[in-house]
């Protein structure tokens, strides 16, 4: 058996290895290496942990500041309805004996005016008043569809009658039904009234608009806004029935965004719908407030480029300034474009072959527009110190005198043929055509034919009798007239021996010099040679 080493005894230590040295070198190095990329680790989590908890607390803050402000602006709408109805009963009350005073005298006056033809604005409104209260909406219609002339003073008007309607939304509504969105008259005659649709439908907003807080809350029940929506969804399925926004007539699409707005019933999916629609009507002015309060205003950039794109530079420039990107899109710029258009527009009219009888009036319509709207343009958005008008306003003039100097009948000439002396009827000068001839500013006839009772002409032998004529300025050999091949006229249907086109065959014995010159004869200054026999004339 072995012996059991003595703890206590010194023994020799094994000295270590160099391999061993080294392996816990390497382990060492490890451990290093991955706690670092632990500590690396939890403190990208710890990061990670605070941003998101930060992000968390101020969506936190930002929920009870929105959740505060909509309580705020609930607690207001509901104080607000309890003070919109006292203001509304209120007017109630105070207008109540106004209108029971004031509807025997309108009955009176309808009576005695029943087309409804008044000139005084006071006598107008108690009309459209007494429609409104009485929520005649079909005779409200008939009434202001027949004061185009006074649209001015209608536009003033027909809100503050509104307002005594008892739901002035759906008066509006079936006031204008019978039109829009589907014109159901039988007889139409042409006669567009998307006018009067927009005048009502603009004149019903400050009627419903709260009083308090304004709009951003409109007195328009739930029934009558379903109502208009149906309306809207109705126009909008009847676009394919009339061949797409390409062939739909400008009244009526301003007639349904009026629509839109003022029932306050825009759809963020129909977005590009309402695109498409201001864009084809973007001439109107209305249409640059329009597209903003359809939500249009993000898109404004790239309408206003396919505007100018489209040559309505002038259109740009009225939703340039709506919506304040001037800076971006430079007004003079597209005003000059627009006049540099009008002009080649102008000279292309002008160079038309089918317009050639109103080329000229038409050309000079086309630029005096295009001048005058420029003008308007440059006063209304004060850019006179930019583009200074006077020259575009001298060229107006200029157009303007012309085109009056046309319009100016022709002065008569001084040598006019008169009658003969027994008083008798002077019948037109016939003379063959010659290099020479007097050009009369009548116009000719369209066409000419030789007269079937005339007999074919020999060379040289003139058609014509004329009276031996001398020239106090010219001395001529002896002539002779030629022997008349016929004794009479012809008849007055066939005024001419030859046609236009081709001079009548030369007399024998003509002189190669200048032409003779014929005293005028009658007063008649032609320079032509008398064209009707001698025994004619009575001397």
């Amino acid at each position: 058996m072995g012996s059991i080493p003595d703890p206590g005894e010194l023994t020799e230590l094994t000295p270590p290895s160099f391999d061993e040295f080294q392996r816990q070198t390497s382990l060492m190095t490890s451990c290093t290496l991955l706690w670092k990329e632990l500590s690396d680790h939890f403190t990208s989590l710890e990061q990670n942990l605070l941003k998101k908890s930060a992000a968390l607390r101020n969506k936190i803050q930002t929920l009870d500041s929105e959740t505060k402000a909509s309580l705020d602006i609930l607690k207001k709408r509901e104080v607000t309805i309890d003070g919109s109805v006292e203001i509304a009963m209120e007017k109630l009350e105070d207008r109540t004996d106004a209108i029971l005073n004031s509807l025997s005298r309108q009955k009176e006056e309808e009576w005695n005016n029943p087309d409804g033809e008044v000139d005084d604005g006071e006598a107008l409104l108690m009309i459209l008043k007494n429609f409104c209260s009485k929520m005649e909406a079909r005779s409200f219609w008939k009434f202001v569809a027949t004061k185009k002339k006074e649209i001015d003073d209608m536009r003033s008007l027909i809100p503050v009658a509104l307002s005594e309607c008892v739901d002035p939304a759906k008066f509006v509504l079936e006031a204008i039904s019978e039109v829009f969105p589907v014109d159901k008259r039988r007889e139409k005659n042409n006669n567009d009234l998307g006018w009067a649709c927009v005048l009502v439908l603009e004149s019903l907003i400050p009627v419903v608009v709260d009083p308090v807080i304004g709009k951003s809350r409109l007195l328009v029940t739930p029934t009558v806004k379903e109502k208009a929506k149906e309306i809207a969804e109705t126009w909008k399925a009847s676009l394919e029935e009339r061949g797409g926004i390409e062939n739909v007539k400008t009244p009526d699409v301003h007639t349904f965004l009026q629509h839109l707005v003022t029932f306050g019933i825009v759809k963020e999916e129909d977005v590009d719908l309402y695109r498409k629609l201001v864009v084809s009507s973007a001439w109107r002015k209305q249409m640059p407030k329009l597209a903003v309060s359809l939500g249009l205003g993000g898109k404004m950039p790239d309408m206003i480029k396919e505007l100018i794109s489209r040559g309505q530079q002038l259109d740009a420039v009225h939703f340039t300034y709506e919506v304040g990107l001037v800076n971006k899109f430079l007004p003079v710029p597209l005003l000059k474009a627009f006049l540099k258009d009008a002009r080649k527009a102008a000279a292309s009219i002008l160079e038309d072959p089918n317009n050639a009888g109103r080329a000229a009036q038409l050309a000079a319509r086309k630029e005096q527009s295009a001048l005058r709207s420029v003008i308007k343009c440059i006063e209304e958005y004060k850019l006179e110190a930019e583009f200074p008008p006077e020259n575009l306003k001298k060229c107006l003039e200029q157009l303007e005198k012309a085109k009056v100097e046309k319009k100016k009948p022709a002065a008569v000439p001084a040598n006019k043929r008169t009658r003969a002396s027994n008083g008798g009827p002077m019948p037109p000068a016939k003379a063959g055509r010659s290099t020479n001839a007097y050009v009369s500013s009548f116009p000719a006839p369209h066409t000419f034919v030789r007269s079937p009772s005339h007999s074919q002409y020999p060379a040289g032998v003139s058609p014509y009798q004329s009276p031996p004529y001398q020239s106090p300025s010219y001395q001529s050999p002896s002539y002779q007239s030629p022997p008349t091949v016929y004794g009479s006229r012809s008849p007055q249907a066939h005024p001419y021996a030859y046609s236009p086109e081709a001079a009548p065959p030369p007399l024998a014995g003509s002189y190669p010099g200048a032409p003779m010159n014929y005293p005028a004869y009658g007063g008649y200054g032609s320079g032509l040679a008398p064209a009707y026999q001698q025994a004619y004339y009575h001397r």
